[in-house]
């Protein structure tokens, strides 16, 4: 089992690289680093938001736990 600070640093830097590639995917998409760059955040807010519904939905969910 990890440290909660490793499970927060390892968190930042994926989303740190996904950022990052996001970015470029976007740059290349439009030409526009700016929009580029503002399509990496959106996408970001809607992924980290719909993750933590996800693991909250996960968390009440007994199917397949031990205790």
């Amino acid at each position: 089992m990890e440290t909660r600070q490793r499970s927060l640093v390892k968190a930042v830097i994926w989303n740190l690289m996904g950022l990052v590639m996001m970015t470029l995917v976007g740059l290349i998409a439009t030409g526009s680093a700016a929009i580029g760059g503002t399509l990496a955040l959106v996408n970001t807010a809607i992924g980290l938001t719909l993750y933590l519904i996800y693991e909250r939905v996960w968390a009440g969910i007994r199917w397949g736990r031990n205790a």
